[in-house]
């Protein structure tokens, strides 16, 4: 690609907490950072969202449904890459493709044979949008022997590396994952998933008041910390596990906390749990920095997680050695860096270069990502 060509790229990104899709329409020109040009937060409805988390368990008819529900959800993506195309003032002709991270359902790293799905039918996309679509970005760093996740760290590199300071950036999704970019480019940047990071605390105060999540932590605040309940959860093995490693909703779920619930001496309050929960997402987060990755001197925080001030709070008492901000610091709101990363990896794909990084996800190889669907 000339260095004076802009191409303009859609990303578009539904994680674990199913709070809606994400697109934005970024500019790219070789070797300069991606430019934001407009976002776009689409909803997703209830009965869609109940399916989409009915399947991230077992159940029966699971294949009639994951048919039905990857078709369906192929449409709403392309009504999102429509919707942010319309608020830019572009056409579609301006747009060179989409890059769709689409809906994990199930993410199996360590199956006999691992496995991952994402669903939200690209064919769809392309069709609807007329657009050249990018999807199914995880699959083949686990073909070449990786997690398939954390996908996001090289955009990371490419963003927010800096030459004078060791930094991480947390992602707090559903899933908490930590990028480590060191100063010296002769170091590999390092990734993996912490641990829960909305996700339990949105799927507890849903049980008790049919909220979508804990607007700020205010719930969490008015609770006390169980320390019995915390040493439980934070003896779970996935805790010490050395990277590379990633996991999902299929380990850190309700039934898991159930089963801890059932083992303490005493019952707590629905608050105590909540408040518990959030400083899980605090403590495993800040215990994985310091056990492995013990030379970051800066952190950086994007996804639902950093507009919850308790738990930005509680992250920089477990952290207080260091800066703890939002991307907001470095130039890139922290609603949008998972959605732009996948605009990113669309041109990354196209371009023929790889995606992934080994150091990250336990890959053999960097390998070029992702399945291409042509306008």
């Amino acid at each position: 690609m000339p260095e004076t060509e802009v191409m303009h790229f859609i990303g578009l990104m539904s994680g674990t907490s199913v709070d809606g899709i994400d697109a934005v329409l970024v500019s790219l020109s070789a070797g300069n950072r991606p430019v934001l040009v407009t976002t776009h937060a689409h909803p997703i409805d209830a009965a869609t969202r109940g399916e989409i988390q009915a399947l991230m368990r077992e159940g029966p008819n699971e294949i009639e449904r994951l048919g039905e529900l990857d078709m369906a959800l192929g449409e709403l993506f392309a009504e999102a890459a429509n919707a942010a195309i319309k608020k830019a003032g572009l056409a579609k002709k301006d747009i060179h493709a989409i890059g769709s991270h689409g809906q994990t359902l199930r993410h199996r790293p360590c199956a006999g044979h691992p496995f991952t799905i994402q669903i939200g039918n690209p064919s769809v996309i392309a069709e609807r949008t007329g657009i050249t679509t990018v999807a199914d970005f995880r699959a083949r760093d686990m073909a070449a022997g990786g997690q398939g996740a954390p996908m996001v760290p090289a955009f990371h590199h490419q963003m927010f590396h800096s030459p004078q300071r060791n930094r991480a950036i947390i992602n707090i999704g559903g899933i908490a994952n930590v990028t480590y970019l060191p100063a010296d480019t002769l170091q590999p940047v390092m990734g993996f998933d912490t641990g829960p990071g909305n996700t339990l605390l949105d799927q507890w105060i849903n049980q008790h008041y049919a909220r979508a999540h804990d607007e700020a932590g205010q719930w969490a605040t008015s609770g006390r910390v169980s320390s019995e309940l915390l040493g439980k959860l934070l003896a779970d093995p996935y805790f010490r596990a050395s990277p590379p490693k990633s996991t999902g909703r299929e380990h850190f779920n309700m039934e898991w906390l159930q089963a801890h619930l059932k083992k303490l001496a005493t019952p707590l309050s629905a608050a105590d749990v909540q408040a518990t929960l959030l400083q899980l997402t605090a403590q495993s987060i800040a215990q994985s920095i310091r056990e492995f990755l013990p030379q970051t001197q800066e952190a950086y925080v994007c996804g639902g997680g950093a507009h919850n001030r308790t738990l930005m709070a509680a992250l920089a008492g477990h952290m207080s050695s260091m800066t703890v901000a939002t991307t907001d610091k470095l130039g890139l709101s922290p609603d949008w860096v998972e959605a732009a990363a996948f605009a990113w990896l669309a041109h990354q794909t196209l371009e023929s270069q790889p995606g992934n990084l080994p150091s990250v996800t336990g890959a053999k190889r960097a390998v070029i990502l992702g399945g291409i669907y042509p306008a």
